[in-house]
Order: structure tokens, then C-alpha cells, then sequence
């Protein structure tokens, strides 16, 4: 195969939207917030049961988030459990019409 037999084409920076996902902005929010909860235990060296403990969270609920396992959560429920490891968490939601992926959206809340 030559260089010449692939087509570059560029992600929007949401792959549940790129595959075609009908949630596709909360899947990417979710998995954001996931992201953050792991990058937390792994800098805090916090194992599943030390962050039970610390938070009251259920290991086994850390142990799916560490598993990418995110069915079950909601997008408040990462953030609550993002704010029970003392992490400062703020939310802005821009809204664009459906189907409209680039542009400039308007920011319409901010929290």
C-alpha cells in the first residue's frame, strides 16, 4: 500500500459525533468529566477504596469509571462525584442548531 491509497480526514474533536452517535455531546461530556476523575486518583495515588472512603462513593463506581464503563452515570453524577474529590468543577453549555457542527456558536449559559 502506497501513502496514496489512505484519505486524512479530520475528526470535529468529538468521536461519538464522528461516528455518528445521536448523544453524541454528552457521551464527549461525560467521558471529559471521567477523564478528569482518573487523572485525579492517579495524581492523588488514591486506589478505589481510598477514594471510597474519602468520598463515600462506592469503589466499584470508581472502578467503572476507570473502566470507561459510563452507561450507568449521569452527566451530574460525574461532576458530584468530580466534586467530592475536592476538585473545583465549572460548566459553560453553548447551544448550536442541529446538524450545525462549526461555526461560532453563541454561548447562551454559563455556571
Amino acid at each position: 500500500m502506497s501513502k496514496d491509497d489512505f484519505e486524512l480526514v479530520h475528526g470535529s474533536g468529538n468521536v461519538y459525533r464522528d461516528f455518528g452517535r445521536p448523544d453524541a455531546g454528552l457521551a464527549q461530556a461525560r467521558a471529559l468529566i471521567a477523564t478528569r476523575i482518573i487523572q485525579t486518583l492517579d495524581k492523588r495515588r488514591l486506589s478505589t477504596r481510598d477514594a471510597e472512603k474519602l468520598t463515600g462513593v462506592s469503589h466499584s463506581e470508581f472502578s467503572r469509571i476507570r473502566g470507561a464503563k459510563l452507561g450507568r452515570f449521569t452527566l451530574d453524577r460525574l461532576i458530584a462525584i468530580l466534586g467530592k474529590l475536592d476538585e473545583e468543577v465549572e460548566v459553560d453549555v453553548s447551544f448550536k442548531r442541529s446538524g450545525q457542527h462549526a461555526g461560532n456558536p453563541s454561548t447562551l449559559a454559563s455556571a
